[in-house]
This record gives C-alpha cells, structure tokens and sequence, in this order.
C-alpha cells in the first residue's frame, strides 16, 4: 500500500502542476488587458511631474505638428511639482469648473435618488397596465445614445428657456433611465413574504417602501448612485451642447481647452478629475459589482 501511494504522488504532483500552468495561462490575458487599461492612468500620473520642456519635447509630433514621433518614458527625467502647484495656487479657472462639477454632479445625483427610487419600486412591486410596455420603453431610452435624444431635448430647454444654465445639463439627467433599471433589479429581488408580513402586521405602503423596500434596496440605490455620479461627473457632450458661459463649464470642458503650452497643467488637471471618481469607485466597489450583476439578469 506504502508503494502506491509513493506511486500516486509524482501523478499528484503533474496534476497540480498542470492546473497551475492553466491558471497562469487564463491569467495572462486578463493580467495583459488590465495593464492596457490602465496604461493612460499611469500616462496622466507621470505626466503630472514631468517639467514643461520634456512635455513639449515629448508631444510636440501630436500637438503641434512637428517631424518625428511621439515619445513617453515611464518616469520624469526631473520630477517636479510644478504644474499641481501652480494649477492649485494659481489656476482660479480650474476651481471654478471643479465646483461647478461638483455642483452638477451631486444635484443629478440627488434627483436621482428622489425620482428614480420610487419609481423603481413602483414599477418593481406593483402590477397595473402598461407596466411591461413602461419597462419595454425604459430599456429602449437606456440604450438610445445622446445625440439621437440631443435636439429634443435642446428645443425642450429652449422653450423653457433653460438653455446655458446648469439645469439644462441636470434636468434630463435627472430623469435617466439607467438608474431606475439598476434598482429595479434590486427591488424585484425583495421577498413577497417579507412585505406581506409587514402589511399583515398594518403596515402601510408608504411604511413598507421605507422601512423594508429602502434598506434591502439600499445596495441597489448605492450601486446606481456611484454609477450616476461617474457618468455626470465625466459629462462632456451635455455641457458643450447646452451651455455656452464658460463660467458655467464643468471641469470636463477644462481638458479641452489645454494646448502644448499649458500640457503640465492639463496633465494636473486630468489626475485631480480621477482622484474623485477613483475613491468612489473603490469604495463602493462591491455594491458597484452587485449592480452590474442585477442588470445582466434577464427579466
């Protein structure tokens, strides 16, 4: 019995090795795909204490024009602070746009909350006509891109003469149908048995959407939230249509308007912008993963 079991051990040893070397090779793509994507994070990080010329030298063939190809090393030549100095002491633009993001951004983000939780609780817990036909038009909205919804909604605010303010951009976004589809998910998840058993016990509509549907919804209206807040916080094409003031430009118009000669800056701008939204991303990364999952089930 001793031998066979020494027998079986080199047999033993092969297997794991070979599921080893399998887990190595399903790995490296996705090792390889994560480098890819998050090479232009890593581009923008070194690009913030780089010096002036070394951005000039090195994007001087895509920026303005000039013979040879653009090059980019890993690390600065001479690290400095420069740029985030100077665009955090001396850049009152920036600021500007950065509180006007902010300001779009939390606003969607609360009307949002407002409209879209009751309404997906609705549409998750109570059967009515036209329901699937409600469903069927939210999902139709959701994938509709914004250019094809852009001049309704322009001569919308025109007549309500809202264009070049801030509610032009929140308004419609508000009123997004993306949300509403995550938490529905979510409600739909809910027990019967468990709000039955509250309205057994006399509890209102009103009481079970707050006391039961809210709270084992909450990771839905999370989820949603930080996907709601990284999409208004990144808005470009809405601002660039609807507002014209530059005074009332959120700070992802700011990028755009950088060239060769402020390149520091508009590196120092770009890592800012992510610092928010990578936070938020990385503390809510599980209820985000939970979201994404609810809304790849099929109805």
């Amino acid at each position: 019995m001793a031998d066979i079991g020494k027998m079986d051990n080199p047999e033993k040893e092969g297997l794991r090795m070979a599921k080893k070397i399998m887990k190595g090779i399903t790995y490296l793509p996705l090792i390889l795909l994560a480098g890819i994507i998050c090479f232009p994070v890593l581009f923008a990080a070194t690009g913030v204490f780089m010096q002036q010329w070394e951005l000039e030298d090195y994007l001087a063939p895509v920026l303005a024009g000039a013979e040879g190809m653009a090059d980019w090393p890993l690390l600065p030549y001479a690290p400095t602070l420069r740029s985030l100095v100077e665009l955090l002491m001396d850049s009152p633009q920036f600021f500007v746009m950065f509180w006007n993001s902010l300001k779009i951004s939390l606003c969607i983000l609360a009307g949002q909350t407002i409209f879209g939780v009751p309404t997906a609780w609705g549409l998750a817990r109570f059967e009515f006509p036209g329901r699937r036909a409600i469903l069927l038009l939210y999902i139709v909205l959701m994938l509709m891109p914004f250019q094809v919804l852009m001049l309704p909604q322009y001569l919308v605010l025109d007549r309500f003469h809202l264009l070049d303010t801030h509610a032009a951009v929140i308004l419609p976004a508000v009123f997004s149908t993306f949300p509403v589809f995550i938490m529905y998910r979510f409600f739909c998840g809910i027990s019967e048995e468990i709000l039955e058993a509250a309205r057994i016990d006399g509890a209102g509509q009103l009481q079970v959407f707050l006391w039961i549907g809210v709270p084992l919804g909450a990771a839905g209206i999370v989820s949603s939230g930080i996907l709601g807040f990284l999409e208004s916080w990144n808005l470009i094409e809405q601002p660039m249509t609807f507002l014209k003031t530059k005074s009332l430009w959120p700070l992802s118009l700011f990028l755009p308007e950088i060239g060769l000669e402020e390149a520091g800056l508009g590196f120092a701008a770009a890592f800012l912008m992510l610092v928010p939204a990578l936070l938020l991303f990385l503390s809510g990364q599980e209820y985000l993963e939970q979201g994404i999952a609810a809304a790849a089930l099929k109805e």
